[in-house]
């Protein structure tokens, strides 16, 4: 009776002191923030499909938003990046736009798709994010990238001459500091106006976190480019911290 007794005690002990399973590790995450106040890219419908497949595929949960109500500080600690795909005009109130500064600030990321440079002109913090503002633009036609560094994520799968077809945007105040991993040639396409260095993707370090920005993404076909999505998918990577 006495052995029976301490048997039981051993194992009600033994259970009592036996640490808890730990919970399972969340994927990491990123919004996708798609809202716009001008114009609105028809090619969005197909961003945000190649975003979620790309996260399904990559092992990061993407969630989706055209609300600009998720710019809180409760809400964006969820994410490790936030991706403003082809936005345009004021999307964010005042206090969305603090919360944001926040965000980057605690080491968080950013990531600018096409028109994320046609946004928040009149909020110069976002200038030094995104990196530059959006002036105009000629006809949709092919041209060719000149890949500058390859030993970034976003541009290590690349050639040194990538030609592709899209909607080359003109650029006005660029931010100093910028690392400009790839130009777009303007002898091999009408109506740039950067000249020689016209930038078409870059990243930075900016106030604590991490941004990114490709001027490609205009059309619905990008999204079907095997190139331009590893492109977005580095980017992304770097602006997550990975």
């Amino acid at each position: 009776m006495k052995s029976l007794f301490l048997l039981l005690l051993a194992t009600l002990l033994s259970s009592a002191f036996t640490p808890p399973p730990s919970p399972a590790r969340r994927a990491p995450a990123i919004l996708v923030f798609y809202r716009t106040a001008g114009f609105r890219h028809k090619s969005i419908p197909d961003g945000l499909r190649a975003l979620l497949k790309m996260g399904q595929e990559n092992n990061f949960r993407v969630d989706t938003t055209n609300s600009n109500t998720r710019f809180t500080s409760r809400q964006l600690k969820a994410y490790q990046a936030v991706v403003f795909l082809n936005t345009t005009a004021d999307v964010l109130t005042e206090p969305q736009q603090t919360a944001f500064e926040r965000y980057i600030r605690a080491g968080h990321g950013f990531v600018g798709v096409h028109a994320a440079t046609d946004t928040e002109f009149d909020w110069p913090w976002f200038n030094g994010l995104v990196g530059a503002y959006f002036v105009n633009h000629p006809k949709v036609q092919p041209a060719t990238v000149r890949v500058l560094n390859q030993q970034h994520p976003a541009t290590a799968h690349l050639p040194a001459e990538w030609p592709r077809t899209d909607e080359w945007y003109n650029f006005k105040s660029i931010t100093s500091g910028l690392t400009i991993l790839a130009t777009v040639d303007e002898t091999t396409y009408s109506g740039g106006t950067n000249g020689p260095a016209h930038p078409f993707a870059w990243y930075h370090a900016y106030d604590g976190g991490r941004a990114f920005y490709t001027a490609g993404g205009h059309t619905p076909e990008s999204y079907q480019e095997p190139l331009f999505l590893q492109h977005l998918l580095g980017g992304i990577r770097y602006a997550m911290g990975q």
